[in-house]
């Protein structure tokens, strides 16, 4: 079977807020990254959101502004989202894309890991058992967290959502062991004051070198919320 991937497509029909729809394409699925190429010559990215009826609706990272219907072409990779992973992800700052907002280096990955992850089998899965301690005794006593779990905190404003999450961030430990514990610090949609909040907080308590950040800013594209 002949691979499509990498076809470049010429035959956007229509531009609708951060959405293009790309006609007559053929190979691509949900979720693929795409590549478009401005009239400018800028490229920017986009992903695969629906598709049917020969029509691919991507929606792009970066916005539509600039965009024309005429001369604007689409590349599908054939690829879902991937990120880059290592060691000296930690102590980093990245984007919900996984790029570093921190002005350190680039990272040299070990692996590149789909961030969508596999379908989980329960019956294969570890029993979990590494008790979590996170110095919040209402986490602690009535939601107990083991290694490996997410903990999404919802609040509204004027609630120090922000305090405890910084809190619970720098304190996290495995009872019990020495072994090195990592925290993934992901924040969606704040400001550049509350991201600066959270560093400054992990820095001057010592915890930075055990945290990786992945923070999508107010202003970054709403997709990466997703990614995030």
């Amino acid at each position: 079977m002949v691979s499509l991937a990498g076809l470049e497509y010429r035959t956007v029909r229509e531009i609708s807020g951060p959405l293009i729809f790309v006609e007559q394409v053929r190979g691509v699925g949900y979720g693929e990254l795409a590549r478009i190429r401005t009239p400018s010559g800028e490229e920017r990215r986009g992903q695969v959101l629906e598709v049917g009826g020969g029509v691919a609706v991507v929606q792009i990272f970066e916005g539509t502004s600039g965009l024309d219907v005429s001369a604007t072409s689409v590349r599908f990779t054939g690829e879902t989202v991937k990120l880059p992973v290592s060691q000296d992800m930690l102590g980093r700052i990245f984007d919900g894309s996984g790029r570093p907002t921190d002005g350190g280096p680039r990272i040299i990955p070990d692996d590149y890991l789909d961030v969508n992850g596999s379908p989980i089998n329960p019956f294969a899965r570890e029993y979990p058992r590494e008790f979590i301690q996170t110095g919040v005794s209402a986490i602690d006593g009535m939601n107990t967290l083991v290694r490996g779990q997410k903990l999404p905190l919802f609040s509204a404003s004027g609630l120090p959502h922000n305090q405890i999450a910084a809190q619970i961030a720098r304190q996290a430990k495995v009872r019990g062991t020495d072994e090195p514990f990592t925290t993934v610090f992901a924040a969606m949609g704040i400001t550049a004051d509350e991201a600066r909040f959270f560093r400054d907080d992990f820095e001057k308590q010592g915890a930075f070198d055990h945290v990786t950040m992945f923070v999508n800013l107010a202003d970054d594209p709403a997709i990466e919320r997703i990614l995030t």
